[in-house]
């Protein structure tokens, strides 16, 4: 959450022009690179209510998938810095670009960096056929015969977990993409497949009706959700720390006080009181915070990711 000397920053920013969104004509689109129902589109419609209330204009979501995100993504870079676009995406803004040859976008200096709205856990879960409980248990019986990983898809946070894991474990794991995560969930709990990296949230209720094991979470910490599943970290991996988190950007070239309207609206409605509960039914957190740390999260992690991609070799294709 913002430090108080970034919320005074803001609200003089806001202050030397009070009127800036509100004296533009039109609506103001949150542009969703991905399809309704993924984790960015709620979020979005979310926030939605709350930026128009506040900027005294409509704002409508509008969903742009295709190209894993990048047309969407393509298109928010082309619009014109007026406030009027703005984007809700996920990590793969970052993952993508190592993913692509040539890169789609410049994630750096291509866009506007608005605010981090949330993050949240994932979590490595295995059928119940599988004889183990721990990741080394199950680092062990990879090294005895393959063991099968689902995903929603090529460089999805879920997939690169997983090859993260098998980087930092020394041991190969087969990965099956799927067209979306409710094939591959279907498939784990099935027990077609051996293990799946998955939002907490969507392993919990499954966990509780034994249809799949939790082994470990991807947090640096233990999450109070489940108390008794450790960390990567405790487990012996401490390099395995995976999440996903949503941003929001805008543009390039967007001018400073806009930027500083839109940031201290976003983290005004984080505060608000329903926010983290309505945030928490969806397996998110909220986070906030200046520009600044968005756009240092985006450095992190695209050098991170970028090194995990090309020493697992995974391509789009």
């Amino acid at each position: 959450m913002p430090t108080r000397r970034q919320l005074g920053l803001a609200a003089a920013a806001l202050a030397a022009a009070p009127g800036l969104a509100a004296a533009q004509d039109g609506p103001v689109t949150l542009l969703v690179p991905f399809t309704p129902g993924t984790g960015m589109d709620i979020l979005a419609r979310l926030v939605s209510p709350w930026l128009q209330q506040k900027l005294g204009q409509p704002v409508v979501v509008d969903n742009k998938p295709g190209a894993s995100g990048n047309i969407g993504t393509q298109a928010v870079g082309r619009a014109p810095p007026d406030g009027r676009t703005l984007m809700v995406h996920a990590n793969t803004f970052v993952t993508n670009v190592p993913l692509f040859t040539p890169a789609p976008y410049d994630p750096i200096h291509g866009f506007t960096p608005i605010i981090l709205l949330t993050d949240g856990d994932l979590v490595l879960c295995v059928n119940m056929d599988v004889q183990a409980a721990t990741p080394a248990q199950l680092v062990e019986l990879a090294k005895r015969g393959p063991i099968d990983y689902a995903s929603p898809g090529i460089g999805t946070p879920q997939h690169l977990a997983m090859a993260l894991f098998g980087l930092e474990a020394k041991v190969e794991l087969n990965h099956i993409p799927y067209r979306g995560s409710a094939p591959a969930l279907q498939d784990l709990v099935g027990r077609r497949v051996h293990a799946m990296a998955m939002p907490i949230t969507t392993a919990l209720p499954l966990a509780a009706q034994g249809r799949l094991r939790m082994m470990a979470v991807g947090s640096a910490h233990r999450v109070p959700s489940a108390p008794d599943v450790p960390t990567f970290i405790e487990s012996g991996f401490p390099g395995v720390q995976v999440g996903f988190w949503y941003p929001v950007f805008g543009p390039p070239g967007m001018a400073a006080p806009l930027v500083a309207r839109l940031n201290a609206t976003l983290n005004d409605w984080l505060r608000q009181p329903d926010t983290a509960t309505r945030l928490r039914d969806q397996g998110m957190s909220p986070r906030g915070g200046s520009p600044e740390v968005l756009a240092e999260l985006v450095q992190a992690d695209l050098a991170r990711w970028t090194r995990v991609i090309r020493e697992a070799k995974i391509t789009a294709e």
